[in-house]
């Protein structure tokens, strides 16, 4: 039996600890979000992300200033639905609903439980539609906010154009993107502190050596971070007026792009 505990703002989710990588593996996947790490995500995130919490609470706090009426918000790659949840939660505009999109089919199973539990615990909620599908391929409706939380890293680079400029045509006046991503750093010296601070961080969290180790081997050839200034220049290219950084925490950050 999973054990619960309250994770945004009332809904229980399991506290499965993450321990997947804590025996030694004989050779290391590939990294996916399968029903192991669905399993153990809340914890896992939490440990070895600095920052989310905040990031996905003013993500809502955010989106409100932004969502125009009758309009979508989206919430791509959207794992158990934190990101929505605090969409919902947040966003009061007339006329607005959330389309949570991701390609990881126990991702959605779960999230659609998460969602059914926020809408048994809170009244006049905004309207959700959970798809499974790839974010890629997604034909998109007039939008006012579009959140990529964590999840532009796990696309291919040379697709990253491509979706973010998509993603600009379907933007409505005064709305927004919402970019949250690991980061890499151009100067070799800052890059390594901020990675050896990292580290130490999820140490701290009770990440063992090996664990922390052989994560960093299941994820290198999957997530593929930018710089900031990579970032910057792509979200520009793809037709964004303006780049604004709102958060940073270590090496994990989050932008605010307007068209």
């Amino acid at each position: 039996m999973p054990a619960f505990s309250t994770y945004a703002a009332g809904t229980a989710v399991s506290k499965e600890s993450d321990r997947l990588f804590a025996q030694p593996l004989a050779q290391v996947p590939d990294f996916a979000f399968n029903e192991d790490v669905v399993r153990v995500f809340p914890d896992m995130i939490k440990r070895s992300v600095p920052g989310y919490p905040t990031i996905v609470e003013n993500l809502g706090v955010l989106a409100a200033q932004f969502a125009q009426p009758n309009s979508v918000l989206y919430d791509l790659g959207s794992s158990l639905g934190a990101v929505t949840q605090a969409l919902r939660r947040h966003v009061r505009t007339d006329g607005c609903r959330v389309i949570a999109v991701d390609n990881s089919a126990a991702m959605v199973e779960r999230c659609r439980e998460y969602l059914n539990g926020q809408d048994s615990m809170f009244q006049e909620l905004l309207p959700v539609e959970v798809i499974e599908g790839d974010i890629l391929a997604l034909e998109f409706q007039p939008a006012s906010v579009v959140a990529l939380n964590f999840t532009l890293q796990f696309i291919a680079p040379d697709q990253r154009t491509a979706l973010l400029s998509r993603i600009r045509q379907s933007l409505l006046p005064g709305g927004a993107l919402i970019l949250s991503e690991k980061l890499r750093f151009n100067d070799p010296e800052e890059h390594a502190l901020l990675t050896d601070l990292h580290v130490a961080f999820k140490r701290a969290n009770g990440y063992s050596e090996l664990e922390i180790a052989q994560k960093r081997s299941a994820i290198e050839n999957v997530m593929k971070p930018d710089s900031l200034e990579e970032h910057r220049e792509r979200l520009l290219a793809a037709g964004f007026s303006k780049v604004v950084p709102w958060f940073q925490c270590l090496n994990f950050a989050s932008l605010i792009a307007l068209p």
